[in-house]
């Protein structure tokens, strides 16, 4: 087993930055399948409570209050969400904490649940498949979810005591279910139980498949693993599923038409918070560990900081905008990058953040009256079609910060592993072909198109930055106009595509790099 078992590291409350809930980049399209539950039942099974219903007459007593959901019962509502009904982990599981009342240890707890039983679900099913012999087709999905989760605590978590995550899951079932799912579940976990020295030290080493070690050793598809060798060789392919793995760090981009990095790193460790100047990004990011919902800070509601992924951060400071320039956001719900240009701008000259869905507007609007910033215009449209609505060739500045395969967030969210296939990324690149094309003809003489994702897969990255300069030569790539001090601690932490001697313009950067996320960008001049 790679990584050895831990406790619960993942900081339950963190807010993602644009990589994460409805970014221009995995997810964009999508809904989280809303936030309502059962109480009382199986998720999505078990109907109401008994006598929990209407009808009582003025001499019935009272129904007896609901008891509050424990963490694991928590974390098991979400799995069956996000493996049932494509929910994604990240919003489910940030709506349920909100109001689940549990304790900062319990909120930690499931939330550790939810993402490593997600991201170890291949081996996981490995190893349950010995124990189970009848195998999955007829387990309920929210038996199979407790299966995994339950297996996740005894083999990669060290805190949980083997008994107690056995005797959870047991009356769990019995709750949820019946005698005989109590039953299987008590002698399929306890047969693991027997197993767990050999399961806590298993490396599959003695699989001769390349391949298939290391997806069974890292639980990524054999077809990513495959992917990633080709591409990067193994020793790479094997770190970047290592920290695919790792739980994510918080961190923030610190508004610097309010405070400077070092002041801002100053308040938050007089606070009490464990916080250092961003490697990846030090000259606006802060990196916070374990500091719990970042976005209930004083410093958050003042406006002083966003919260943001490093490499994100990246985005807006290679595009590097000038005061008083025209600026156009394709694709930019949430919000993050038009609020980071429009700090670097400050606040002078005018930013469109454009995204597809109307709702989003608000999002936008939010950051940007949290944050002071007046020069950001939201507006919604199809951003294949923006060329009819605004003048040709009339913004010195445009982003597209494109919707992708998301392969760069996994650690974020993790079932992106088990819902992307090769095809998806045929799919999603042809549509950034298409934004591309739309995208260039905004762009002035001598003005920036800047091009991001936050994906690893060469189809979408720069295989289409290539096949978009050989259709259009009024374009190029443009290394020399990148901020010296964007691109120097890149170099010095010895980000190959950044080096000297391999930097064209277009930067990849891999989640082992900075333990951020993995983005791709590209700043092309229109000639």
């Amino acid at each position: 087993m790679s990584g050895g078992p831990r406790s619960g590291r993942r900081e339950p409350g963190a807010t993602p930055g644009k990589a994460g809930v409805g970014s221009g980049s995995a997810g964009r399209q999508g809904a989280a399948g809303g936030t309502a539950r059962r109480r009382g039942g199986a998720p999505g099974g078990k109907g109401a409570a008994p006598g929990a219903g209407p009808g009582r007459g003025p001499g019935a007593s009272a129904p007896r209050a609901r008891q509050p959901r424990s963490a694991r019962e928590l974390a098991l509502d979400a799995l069956v969400r996000v493996s049932r009904d494509g929910a994604y982990s990240n919003l489910q599981l940030n709506a349920a904490l909100q109001e689940s009342g549990l304790s900062r240890a319990d909120a930690g707890l499931a939330t550790e649940l939810v993402y490593g039983t997600l991201q170890r679900r291949l081996t996981l099913d490995h190893w349950l498949q010995q124990f189970i012999t009848k195998g999955f087709a007829k387990l309920e999905p929210w038996v199979l979810s407790l299966l995994r989760m339950s297996l996740y605590q005894l083999v990669y978590l060290d805190r949980v005591p083997a008994h107690a995550a056995v005797n959870e899951a047991v009356n769990i079932g019995r709750r949820r279910g019946h005698a005989g799912i109590s039953s299987m579940l008590n002698g399929v976990l306890r047969n693991a139980v027997r197993q767990l020295p050999q399961l806590k030290a298993e490396t599959f080493a003695g699989e001769t498949n390349e391949v298939r070690r290391l997806s069974l050793r890292h639980s990524y598809p054999e077809w990513l693993v495959g992917r990633w060798i080709s591409a990067y060789g193994v020793e790479t392919a094997e770190a970047m599923m290592e920290s695919g793995n790792e739980p994510p760090h918080s961190s923030l981009r610190i508004n610097r038409l309010r405070t400077s990095p070092e002041q801002a790193l100053l308040q938050l460790q007089q606070a009490g918070l464990n916080a250092r100047l961003s490697d990846a990004a030090p000259w606006a990011g802060v990196v916070v560990a374990r500091g719990g919902n970042l976005a209930g800070t004083d410093g958050y509601t003042e406006g002083l900081w966003s919260i943001q992924d490093e490499s994100s951060m990246i985005v807006a400071a290679a595009a590097d905008p000038r005061p008083g320039f025209r600026v156009l956001d394709c694709c930019a719900a949430p919000g993050g990058k038009s609020a980071h240009m429009a700090e670097l701008m400050e606040g002078k000259g005018e930013i469109i953040a454009n995204d597809l869905h109307p709702h989003k507007q608000a999002l936008v609007e939010s950051q940007a009256a949290r944050l002071g910033l007046s020069n950001i215009q939201a507006v919604s449209g199809d951003a294949a079609e923006l060329a009819e609505h605004f003048a040709l060739a009339s913004f010195d500045l445009v982003l597209l910060d494109a919707p992708c395969s998301g392969l760069g967030v996994i650690r974020r969210k993790p079932e992106i592993k088990w819902t992307k296939t090769p095809d998806d990324i045929e799919a999603i690149a042809a549509i950034q072909e298409r934004l591309l094309d739309s995208a260039s003809c905004l762009v002035k003489p001598g003005g920036t198109l800047l091009y991001s994702t936050c994906t690893i897969a060469e189809e979408e990255n720069g295989k289409q930055i290539a096949d978009f300069l050989a259709k259009h030569p009024d374009f190029s790539l443009d290394p020399e106009g990148w901020p010296a001090e964007v691109l120097e601690p890149l170099r010095s932490a010895g980000v190959e595509s950044a080096s000297a001697d391999h930097f064209d313009g277009a930067l990849q950067l891999l989640p082992q790099h900075f333990g951020s996320d993995g983005f791709y960008i590209a700043r092309l001049k229109r000639i």
